[in-house]
């Protein structure tokens, strides 16, 4: 396939809101309308987060917009999605939640060399909002010395 891989849909709120503790590449069970709407890049991760549901990990809230030409092929915008990885990852990940205060986020969705879309997601803890101001602290000083630099 020679097509261009540009989407790169990211959760910019991700890193401010919580700190990575492991990241993982998951791929994702999509129909085929659903996979044609993320290639023109009409899909949202923001409000989006995995659970269990069993032994399956699933990416709940993701909203992937109906495919304009789709007609009645269309599914649901927020439905839940499977995501594929292997067992050892799925079980690590399983007994990692298991900590009070882990939760697993989405971090970017995007199409790899092959044409399959990928959701890169964490296993995060959420920052108190100390650690924010500390975030926010660290990046007006590197905007300031980026600009003296200039």
């Amino acid at each position: 396939m020679s097509t261009e891989n540009n989407i790169n849909i990211k959760n910019r709120k991700a890193s401010f809101e919580y700190s990575f503790i492991d990241k993982y590449v998951a791929g994702i069970q999509l129909t085929g309308t659903e996979i044609k709407s993320i290639r023109e890049g009409k899909a949202a991760i923001n409000e989006a987060f995995c659970v269990f549901d069993f032994k399956e990990l699933l990416i709940r809230n993701m909203h992937v917009a109906p495919y304009f030409n789709g007609t009645y092929n269309n599914v649901a915008e927020k439905r839940d999605r499977k995501l594929l990885l292997n067992r050892n990852e799925l079980k690590r990940l399983q007994n990692e939640l298991k900590d009070q205060g882990l939760t697993i986020i989405p971090l970017r969705l995007f199409i790899n060399d092959k044409g399959l879309a990928k959701l890169e997601i964490a296993l995060a803890k959420g920052k108190k909002i100390f650690d924010k101001r500390e975030d926010i602290k660290k990046r007006d000083t590197e905007r300031e010395t980026n600009r003296k630099l200039k």
